[in-house]
């Protein structure tokens, strides 16, 4: 069903000013039912991608197989921390894990997740995360927010909000002489 609407200029003069029409479009049963089937697919896609983050069995190759070749991987770069930083294809994605297995201890590290949404082609993660750098002995704790994008079973997006630079603190060796960190 769609509803437009008329709309003359403020001073209610309809001769001088054109006509705006505004359309509205509320979905017929049928792509509300495709876009369900998408949402569904979607959160699949991000389940399984979930699933072998979490599983040590998987490695970089099979978790970044869950990506398409070419992938909008966006985060804020920070030079004091070798990966974080955007990338863009799945050869990247695999390079990202790598380095994140060189610089920390895996068992000491990990994710939780405090909401999983999912609106069609895209999903929202919230949760939090943390890790032990193996350079400092550092560790590390941030709230994340990750959006991925899914089209035709592969993530072509992955936007990362997250403290980057308390994971960089935890990437600096303390100075001489210095307190170690908390």
């Amino acid at each position: 069903m769609t509803t437009k609407t008329n709309t003359a200029n403020r001073a209610g003069n309809t001769d001088t000013a054109p006509a705006t029409t505004t359309a509205t479009t509320t979905p017929t049963p049928a792509s509300a039912v495709e876009r369900a089937a998408e949402t569904e697919r979607t959160r699949a896609v991000v389940a399984e991608y979930l699933r072998r983050v979490a599983d040590p069995e998987q490695g970089p190759e099979e978790i970044a197989a869950m990506y398409a070749e070419e992938v909008e991987w966006q985060i804020a770069p920070n030079p004091a921390v070798p990966w974080i930083r955007p990338r863009s294809t799945r050869a990247d994605v695999v390079g990202h894990w790598v380095e994140l297995a060189e610089h920390t201890v895996p068992e000491a590290g990990g994710a939780s997740i405090d909401a999983f949404l999912v609106d069609g082609a895209d999903a929202v993660l919230t949760g939090h995360l943390h890790g032990t750098l193996r350079a400092t002995g550092k560790t590390f704790h941030s709230p994340f927010a990750l959006r991925l994008t899914v089209a035709d079973g592969e993530i072509v997006r992955h936007h990362i909000y997250e403290d980057s630079l308390g994971i960089a603190a935890a990437c600096t060796p303390d100075a001489p002489g210095a307190e170690p960190a908390a």
